[in-house]
């Protein structure tokens, strides 16, 4: 009997890998053994980045608001705990973005707390 291969799947396989690492470098992107690799390490990265972005961003935001509390004379931890005494639900996402966009509406929110 003759030995079976499954050229189909395992020609489907490589060239999946192969689109993947299009645009790497060097054999990066031609042989499948080095491209098997780098791709699968891009996909750990992936993974893994998609969860530290949340963090970086939350970071970002509590910089931006903390600059904006500067220049009303106050401080990001001080603003936030004047918020949640005032029960004002406001994010960090959406406070750092009244701080980029709209100053004036933002020192009159902290104005409007700290009285």
């Amino acid at each position: 009997m003759p030995r079976a291969t499954n050229n189909v799947a395992a020609r489907q396989r490589r060239k999946k890998i192969l689109k993947a690492a299009k645009g790497y470098k060097l054999s990066k992107s031609r042989l499948y053994k080095t491209a098997k690799d780098q791709v699968e390490k891009g996909w750990q990265y992936a993974y893994r980045d998609r969860r530290a972005k949340k963090r970086h961003f939350r970071s970002l935001w509590i910089t931006r608001i903390n600059a904006a509390c500067r220049l009303n004379n106050t401080s990001y931890s001080a603003l936030i705990n004047l918020l949640k005494k005032a029960n004002i639900e406001l994010d960090r996402k959406v406070l750092a973005d009244m701080a980029v966009r709209s100053p004036e509406d933002f020192s009159a929110l902290v104005k409007q707390v700290s009285a």
